[in-house]
């Protein structure tokens, strides 16, 4: 788990109860800085973190003041605000969402009213590297994508499903969805399915995306609602 305040990322044992250390610290100088989230490959033994605009990429065994072993970052890589991770090892692609989003009541310059519309999902390859290009960019207004919180990735068809809450200081903003992208996609590219925040679906701000492939069914976490709504969306599995 990750421990922004503290710039650590913690390593529990799988049956950790009650007060128990844990069996694993990544922090200190060589470390860097660690962001609020991170995602885990289990195959390739690797945990990806980000944090201000840059990726880094530590051995899951890795403890104590470690370097990364890859880290990405650079203009070309056209990262800015990371909000989500998710890593594919099957197909070995990682997904990185863009927050370009501004609060309500914040001044709002050209150049801020223009980035409101560059929220994104930036695609890479999973052993990227430096200063490197994504291979796929998905942004722009047919997108709807002005940030997005937190995704899944579906390695069985190649689909990246995110949940996009709209402006972040809005309980119940206009326009958020759940969205399903796939890893080909590139540009200003709808969603493919998407499932939008109103009276007949009860979403009003979908935050957290859970996948249960057994029984088709995509499981979101509503910010707003403060509950977890189920839906099932078979055409997806």
């Amino acid at each position: 788990m990750p421990v922004p305040y503290a710039q650590a990322i913690l390593t529990f044992r799988g049956g950790a109860d009650g007060q128990e250390a844990p069996i694993r610290i990544i922090q200190g100088p060589k470390t860097g800085a660690i962001g609020s989230r991170l995602d885990v490959d289990p195959i390739h033994n690797e945990i990806f973190s980000y944090t201000g605009n840059t990726v880094t990429v530590y051995s899951r065994e890795a403890n104590g003041d470690v370097a990364p072993i890859r880290v990405i970052k650079g203009p070309d890589t056209q990262l800015k605000r990371p909000y989500g991770i998710a890593v594919d090892p099957v197909n070995d692609i990682l997904v990185i969402g863009l927050n370009s989003n501004f609060g309500s009541d914040e001044p709002i310059t050209v150049e801020d009213t223009e980035s409101l519309e560059k929220g994104a999902i930036l695609i890479f390859n999973r052993t990227d590297s430096g200063n490197v290009k994504p291979r796929g960019v998905i942004r722009g207004p047919k997108s709807g994508i002005i940030r997005i919180n937190q995704m899944q990735l579906y390695p069985q068809k190649k689909l990246i499903v995110g949940a996009m809450p709209g402006i972040i200081d809005n309980m119940e903003p206009e326009g958020a969805f759940l969205g399903v992208w796939s890893y080909d996609d590139n540009g200003d590219v709808p969603p493919k399915w998407k499932i939008p925040a109103n009276d007949r679906t009860k979403l009003k701000k979908p935050f957290g995306v859970v996948l249960n492939p057994k029984n088709k069914e995509v499981i979101i976490s509503d910010m707003r609602n403060q509950g977890v709504l189920v839906f099932s969306v078979p055409e997806i599995f």
